[in-house]
């Protein structure tokens, strides 16, 4: 197939393919072994073999998952929180009194793990001690901070930050809206969400100095942060956006720099462990690796049609994992 990029050098015959019973809507990597995660009920397990494995862990849709050092966390609209492990054990972390669906699940230090069901954010840690937070309005995400238990609650009119075993309140950042996901640059000095407009928006937790992040075309649904927490790649854009976070006042006053501009939207975002390398995944179903310093790209799989919904990339950075709207999946091998 004549490339439609242009002759720019491909990773694509490096791809295992991977076949999945419906919508990938996330993946993980637990060590060498990829999790994708699938929209109804299943995780599909796949080991650095080619074998791969179905284990049902819900009893309906799975709406949320994150991973840790060895299992991934998974909430669903049955109602419980479950840790799979490599082999495809489970176990069943908690649920909720209500059976209300679980929108939010964060993975943090020390086997923690985080929560929400409607307004109300749960944190349990190691131990099993369950603590709840009522946020103001139904919880738009979760995220733990870098250091420390500390969670990130994302809400309507802004966000707050809680430290479950501490007696101080929690501290609030304001700012007008609906504030769908957050997360915390890596050396823990700002907070960014994404807002229901096109649009993110941040702070700077010293000061509370607010940071506006504007100009997409639609919802920004992805964003992760570069090794070193130099860039917040994002979605949102018929290209790669990436805001420079490297000085102490992070993109305030500054412009992002866009890169691997493609006929469709970037849809989901992934920056590799170990170098300023991003992969992404357009919606016609394109995954570009693309080089953060001079905007070079690698083609790793051509456009199928299908968006991409889901990128991970395993702790070494030599494969890649990838998964589609219409189950079309694959792992890369870089190294």
């Amino acid at each position: 197939m004549t490339d439609p990029r242009g002759n720019i050098a491909s990773v694509v015959e490096r791809t295992h393919p991977v076949s999945a019973a419906g919508t990938v809507v996330a993946t993980h990597f637990l060590g060498d072994t990829a999790i994708f995660v699938l929209g109804e009920e299943t995780l599909l397990l796949a080991a650095p073999d080619g074998q791969s494995r179905e284990f049902r862990i819900h009893s309906g849709a799975i709406l949320a998952s994150a991973a840790g050092a060895d299992r991934v966390i998974t909430g669903g609209d049955d109602g419980r929180i479950v840790a799979t492990a490599p082999d495809g054990t489970s176990v069943e972390l908690g649920s909720d009194s209500k059976r209300r669906w679980i929108d939010h699940v964060a993975s943090g230090p020390r086997q923690s793990v985080a929560w929400s069901a409607g307004k109300q954010a749960t944190v349990r840690s190691s131990t099993g001690e369950e603590r709840v937070f009522e946020a103001p309005s139904t919880v738009g995400g979760l995220a733990f901070a870098p250091k420390g238990l500390r969670l990130a609650i994302a809400h309507y009119n802004g966000a707050t930050l809680w430290f479950p075993g501490a007696q101080a309140a929690p501290e609030k950042l304001e700012w007008k809206g609906s504030h769908l996901g957050v997360t915390l640059s890596p050396d823990g000095r700002f907070l960014v969400t994404t807002m229901q407009e096109p649009a993110l928006h941040g702070w700077r937790l010293a000061d509370g100095q607010n940071l506006r992040m504007s100009g997409y075309g639609t919802r920004v649904r992805s964003l992760d942060w570069s090794t070193g927490g130099k860039w917040l790649a994002t979605s949102g854009a018929p290209q790669l956006v990436l805001w420079p976070f490297a000085g102490k006042d992070g993109p305030m006053g500054k412009t992002p720099r866009m890169c691997a501009p493609a006929q469709a939207q970037a849809e989901t975002v992934a920056c590799h462990p170990k170098q300023e390398i991003v992969a992404v995944g357009y919606g016609d179903g394109l995954v570009l690796l693309v080089r953060i310093d001079d905007g070079a790209e690698i083609l790793a799989r051509e456009a199928a049609g299908a968006p991409i919904t889901a990128l991970a990339w395993n702790s070494q950075g030599n494969r890649l994992a990838f998964g589609s709207e219409d189950g079309g999946a694959g792992i890369v091998n870089l190294g």
